[in-house]
């Protein structure tokens, strides 16, 4: 990969960023995610070939906006702004950016005024996904309109640099022209080359790899998931046996807890991997905890106090090996921007400062399907790579309230005939994501005449391919009556199973 052949998009608190970022690297074309204030002085000396301004919550006009240093659009750069990144470029260029009359939330119809470069090869009158209440009241200085919309200025170009706006969402799908635009920008623009592939990533890393960890010790905390097996076989592929993984059973796992699955790796590809039964420890550590996010730390901080224990048992261990992807540095606080922290991921920025081990993170700068990708060139199953994400402090977050033995039991066996009638009925891998959630409500039901005050179990399953916006799937009535009836029938506690119907947004793909 040559190192100057990316794209940095500059991060204005979007929801969508990360969006972009895939989006552009589906293309493969390298991309970075920096925060908007980045100092003007590590963009100059950084070689890329284009920057992507991003949307963002605020108004340009306001007094706590986030601006950048005007200079950066003199640049011999080519620059595209999305939503507040176009109202930011007008703004600094002259432009009067304002609270528009008719705000444009949804679908809008596009119509091109100019085909030149950015919209080569679309038709003139399109779908666009619009969301903003802001709009450009008067054109900066040396730009010109190139596409509108009934109600605004949808798209404009300099007469004479490469910087452009879209006042559109070109990152998501409702965007019909959306892969073309970006198509456009990263070739024809930026002239950037296609040259970032998996193969040459995962010999990169090996290389880096080796080199880094010496002749030390690595120990990974192994979860069963799909990021840290990845890295697990990408860094056993690199050092082999100085490579030894550590699984902590939490008992908040499904129901084989996943070890069947660790292993056939172990017979697969040689890895190394201790066992921790820790169940007790971690019921005991959240007895009477309610709170989403007090679960979450719970769980991380003892995660990390018994892997620590169990790694200082190791020889010659320098390197704490972590599955960290990309999303999870993004969306972690602040790490790279100002987007909104929707939930913490116990795997970013939770070690404690006196940790005997320096990390390698092989994966952290690989979106989710590039982790799969990974996976699949290094050998790994289709069927384990492609498996639903399953999070990090596991059925904790999918039970509502308290959490007890009893209600992980009831827990892992609905969610277990959850999964295995979406196998039955073919359909498992026709959604993105699906689960259980146990409710802290108990209802009156009746079986076998006998009056019954059992639990409320929800089925979640969505339908996603960037897993920042969901729609929630549209199963057939024949699997959830099927999957309803095993579960009262089969799970003494639980009496009622009701569907959840709610997309992303307004709410998220799990419920804590």
């Amino acid at each position: 990969m040559k190192t100057e052949n990316k794209i940095i998009i500059l991060d204005f608190g979007s929801q969508y960023t990360q969006l972009i970022a895939r989006r552009i690297r589906d293309l493969e074309v390298y991309c970075e995610v920096w925060p908007y204030n980045t100092p003007l002085e590590k963009i100059k000396t950084t070689p890329m070939k284009g920057i992507i301004l991003s949307g963002g919550p605020a108004s340009v006009y306001a007094e706590d906006a986030f601006l950048i240093d005007s200079e950066l659009l003199q640049l011999d750069l080519p620059i595209l702004g999305i939503c507040y990144g176009m109202q930011l470029i007008s703004h600094l260029s002259g432009g009067k950016v304002q609270r528009a009359a008719k705000q444009e939330f949804g679908f809008s119809e596009l119509v091109i005024d100019d085909h030149h470069d950015l919209f080569a090869n679309v038709p003139v009158k399109s779908q666009v996904w619009m969301s903003h209440a802001d709009h450009i009241e008067v054109m900066p200085k040396d730009f010109v309109q190139i596409a509108h919309s009934a109600n605004s200025i949808s798209a404009i170009r300099h007469t004479t640099k490469k910087i452009y706006g879209l006042q559109f969402h070109s990152e998501v799908t409702h965007t019909l022209i959306g892969e073309q635009l970006l198509k456009n920008f990263v070739f024809k623009i930026c002239q950037c080359e296609a040259d970032w592939k998996i193969s040459e990533f995962i010999t990169m890393s090996t290389r880096e790899i080796k080199t880094k960890v010496g002749s030390h010790n690595v120990v990974l905390a192994l979860s069963g998931g799909v990021d840290s097996s990845v890295c697990a076989v990408l860094l056993h592929q690199a050092i082999g046996q100085q490579l030894t993984c550590i699984f902590v059973d939490t008992g908040l796992l499904r129901q084989d807890s996943g070890w069947h699955d660790l292993q056939k790796f172990q017979k697969q590809f040689g890895l190394s991997i201790l066992k921790i039964d820790a169940k007790e420890r971690f019921l005991t550590a959240l007895k009477g905890v309610t709170n989403p996010e007090q679960k979450r730390k719970i769980i991380g901080n003892l995660f990390i106090e018994i892997f620590n224990e169990e790694a200082q048992k190791i020889k010659n261990v320098k390197w704490l090996g972590q599955g960290t992807i990309y999303p999870d540095v993004i969306e972690s606080v602040s790490v790279k921007g100002p987007s909104a922290t929707i939930k913490s991921h116990h795997n970013v920025g939770g070690l404690p400062k006196d940790l005997p081990f320096q990390l390698i993170e092989p994966l952290r700068e690989l979106f989710k399907d590039e982790v799969r990708k990974t996976g699949e060139a290094l050998g790994i199953d289709h069927q384990f790579v492609y498996k639903h994400p399953f999070p990090g402090p596991g059925l904790a977050v999918r039970i509502i309230g308290e959490i007890t033995s009893e209600k992980v039991t009831l827990l892992q066996a609905a969610d277990q005939i959850f999964i295995d009638e979406l196998y039955n009925f073919d359909l498992y891998d026709q959604v993105a994501q699906a689960f259980v959630v146990l409710l802290p409500v108990q209802s009156v039901g009746v079986m076998g005449d006998v009056r019954t005050y059992g639990y409320t179990a929800v089925i979640r399953s969505v339908d996603t391919t960037d897993f920042m916006t969901a729609n929630w799937s549209r199963l057939p009535f024949e699997l959830l009556d099927k999957v309803s009836s095993r579960i009262v029938s089969e799970v003494r506690g639980i009496n009622r199973v009701t569907y959840d119907i709610t997309s992303k947004p307004p709410g998220t793909i799990e419920w804590e």
